[in-house]
């Protein structure tokens, strides 16, 4: 099967240049209606589907982002690989404005977000120890090299509420885990993706040291949006070199990753869960 490239753009990226055919669609998805339309369109011979995070013209905070209409409506699009692309501050010194950090683990520090599809009456568990697709991950790698940019692969990015960037003692405090980013935006969007059975990956864009830096102690706003706009360009190179790396053979386990997850027995389910959850787990149900 062809892959269909998804794209979830986050602070200062609305748009994808170049698409063939673009086209922007309103729908509706059981949990309501995602962020904003999704922009369809061919690149390069390859379906792409871009999703705004927050919004055209930043509507949504990081906790008001609809997470699972956004997820479930690129699965209902067609979508099998999810690139989030996405803002961070850095924990390390070498992980420096500008450049790109292909995550492969996160810390969940957000305590407002609904995290699953399934619910009361209908329980799946799947497995995060390797959140990300590994083949999607060197894809944004070669890709992101191929747009000139400066690649740092594998990470840890945690996710912290927001709206708010860090106190100098949080970003200490994390930085003294092991993390590597900080974004707002990036949990639960991984967690669903898991569940929707799609190959994932996030390619982080650094624009700050956030707090914990010498120098860096209160992150500028001001500063922050002028390295958004410096990076936006990078972005879009990167995905339009996309098309040329996706589709190499996954062995994360991303497609299967509801095949022995549902919990609930099939004569204890609630049928309007299952209804609800058709188009995310129609495979089994």
């Amino acid at each position: 099967m062809e892959p269909v490239i998804g794209i979830v753009g986050g602070s200062g990226l609305y748009g994808v240049d170049g698409l063939t055919g673009a086209e922007w669609r309103a729908v509706e998805t059981p949990w309501g209606a995602p962020s904003d339309a999704l922009l369809h369109g061919t690149l390069d011979g390859t379906r792409m589907v871009f999703l705004p995070r927050h919004g055209r013209g930043h509507v949504h905070t990081p906790s008001t982002v609809p997470y699972r209409a956004n997820l479930a409506a690129m699965k209902a699009a067609g979508v099998t690989h999810l690139v989030s692309v996405s803002a961070v501050g850095s924990f390390r010194e070498e992980m420096a404005p500008g450049h790109l950090v292909i995550v492969d683990q996160f810390v969940d520090r957000t305590v407002a977000r609904a995290a699953s599809f399934f619910d009361t009456g209908l329980v799946a568990h799947v497995s995060m120890a390797h959140p990300v697709c590994a083949a999607l991950a060197a894809a944004c790698a070669r890709a992101g090299r191929a747009a000139g940019a400066t690649v740092h692969e594998g990470g840890t990015y945690l996710a912290m509420e927001g709206p708010q960037f860090s106190s100098v003692a949080e970003s200490r405090l994390y930085r003294s885990w092991g993390c590597d980013v900080i974004g707002m935006t990036n949990l639960p969007e991984a967690r669903l993706a898991r569940e929707a059975e799609l190959h994932y990956a996030t390619v982080a864009m650094v624009t700050d040291y956030d707090a914990w830096h010498d120098g860096h102690d209160a992150v500028a706003v001001s500063d922050v949006i002028a390295t958004l706009k410096a990076n936006v360009a990078t972005a879009a190179a990167l995905v339009a070199a996309l098309p040329a790396e996706v589709g190499g053979a996954c062995e994360t386990g991303c497609a299967t990753a509801l095949d022995h997850a549902i919990m609930t027995a099939p004569d204890a389910r609630d049928s309007a869960m299952v209804e609800r959850l058709r188009p995310i787990a129609g495979r089994l149900l």
